[in-house]
């Protein structure tokens, strides 16, 4: 990073970053416009463009120009970002934040042990300090890696002592955040009715630009509609639902034929994993313009059903990615972006097949999930001022750039390099609202150190409450007993060496 040589002199320095001798928080005050220089600029506007050697000029929290050779105000901060891709920032439309603390716990976990660990077993244990834990490390691994927005979709908030706890932490990160208040423990009309779930959205949500507010729960399609009052008071709050819909063995098609019927279903619903309904609950969904939120690494393992892009695409549902939680899955969108891609080009392929024909050009394309993790989370969330590069919208981008790695040339098309190439690791920089959160892959503004030790915290105390027979059955689910189908084909023992018959 450099100073510029003030106005007129397009250039600036052309220094790479971090020449100036530092490239600590200081360098990047409050109120000091930053440029990012000659790199491959992904706008995300409505015409899908790519800029070649191009400059993203950010003044205060705004993108105030996108171009070749910009002038800048005088002292503005010069990041190189020569070789690297510009890009908004992405958007995780559904986190389960809290679970974070347990990273990795449920690799080996259907949905069915999920449910039995987080909701009638072990969920219960969390203390408010636990969901602390786990949405500090969730918000600062997402800015890590250029998830810029969050929705933490928190269904843990037992108490409203949990629900303080989460926005804490939320806070104390200088990530965008979506709270999505929910709790598995009661039913929905139950909390959303109490005094002290109203005394906490009169508390804390405040109409913050940084922190949004969501009603998180789930419809069981229960023909009295239990959930009737929880909608209504989104309504009343006016907040959208976020709701897992189309989830195997827990809510399908009558959830979203109940929501219809009593016209909570809108613009602002977002409809989670929706990959086990039918056709008329997305002519449903469509016709009343909610979004899908698609956790591809979640349903191709845990059974929700198979990741439905192929459907919702066929409907014309606007579609956001999310990678549900950390217990099994990454907690990037660069993993969801790839594993999107894979899953609907094989169901493509395998059907065609099953056919006796072959796809000689796939449908989904790589600049469609780059859109989907930037523009079309911004779309679910109803915030226009994000998920593009383009002036007057938030400044929330991604500088993804890595001298030091071998994958990071040649750069020859740019979305499907983000799509297939980048990883995590690769994050040079990152901006939200304005403000320089991570540099030359640093986090900038975070104590890592204090999250570690909260999460230590966090696993000594849920391993000692568990015990440890139990800590390592619930990490370690039985595994179903295989049989070999027999083959006819078979003709030789290869295991002894011995033929059978003359």
């Amino acid at each position: 990073m450099s100073e510029s040589s003030g106005p007129g002199e397009p250039g600036g320095s052309s220094r790479p970053s971090g020449a100036s001798g530092s490239s600590g928080a200081s360098e990047f005050r409050p109120g000091r416009p930053v440029v990012l220089r000659g790199g491959t600029v992904l706008p995300m506007d409505a015409s899908r463009r790519v800029l070649t050697g191009a400059d993203v000029l950010v003044v205060d929290d705004r993108i105030a120009a996108v171009g070749h050779g910009l002038e800048v105000p005088e002292g503005t901060a010069v990041i190189d970002a020569t070789d690297g891709i510009v890009m908004p920032g992405m958007i995780d439309t559904h986190r389960h934040m809290w679970q974070t603390a347990m990273r990795g716990y449920g690799a080996d976990w259907t949905l069915t042990q999920y449910f039995v660990w987080y909701y009638l077993e072990s969920g219960k244990l969390f203390r408010p300090e636990d969901v602390h834990a786990g949405n500090l490390l969730a918000a600062m691994e997402a800015i890590d890696a250029g998830v810029t927005t969050v929705v933490d979709w928190s269904h843990g908030l037992r108490t409203v002592d949990h629900a303080d706890a989460a926005v804490d932490a939320l806070r104390s990160v200088p990530g965008r955040a979506v709270l999505a208040y929910g709790n598995i423990q009661q039913p929905p009309a139950e909390w959303t009715g109490s005094p002290e779930f109203r005394d906490f959205v009169r508390r804390r949500i405040t109409g913050d630009d940084m922190l949004g507010f969501q009603l998180a729960f789930d419809v069981t399609g229960d023909p009295a509609f239990p959930e009737r009052p929880a909608f209504e008071v989104a309504r009343e709050l006016g907040v959208p639902v976020t709701t897992h819909a189309g989830v195997w063995g827990a809510t399908g098609d009558d959830s979203i034929r109940l929501m219809y019927d009593h016209g909570f279903m809108t613009p602002q619903t977002v409809y989670v994993h929706a990959a086990s309904l039918s056709a008329d609950s997305y002519h449903r969904i469509a016709a009343t313009g909610g979004s899908v939120s698609v956790s591809t690494e979640s349903e191709q393992s845990a059974g929700q059903g198979y990741p439905p892009t192929w459907a919702i695409r066929a409907h014309g549902i606007p579609v956001s990615l999310s990678m549900d939680t950390s217990v099994w899955w990454s907690g990037d969108l660069f993993s969801a972006m790839r594993t999107t891609l894979g899953a609907d080009r094989s169901r493509e392929h395998l059907q065609a097949q099953a056919n006796g024909d072959t796809v000689t050009h796939v449908a989904l394309r790589a600049e469609e999930v780059v859109s989907w993790a930037t523009r079309g989370g911004a779309h679910a969330l109803g915030r226009d001022d994000l998920g593009s590069l383009e002036p007057g919208r938030k400044a929330d981008l991604v500088l993804i750039k890595n001298d030091h790695s071998p994958v990071s040339f040649p750069l020859l098309n740019p979305y499907g390099h983000v799509a297939f190439q980048a990883q995590r690791g690769d994050v040079h920089t990152v901006l939200v609202n304005g403000r320089v959160v991570k540099h030359e892959h640093r986090l900038l503004g975070v104590d890592l150190a204090a999250a570690r030790r909260e999460i230590d915290g966090t696993v000594a105390y849920l391993r000692e409450s568990l015990g440890e027979e139990g800590w390592r059955k619930g990490m370690n689910p039985d595994v179903p007993e295989t049989k070999i189908l027999d083959n006819p084909y078979t003709y030789t023992d290869y295991r002894s060496g011995s033929t059978h018959g003359g």
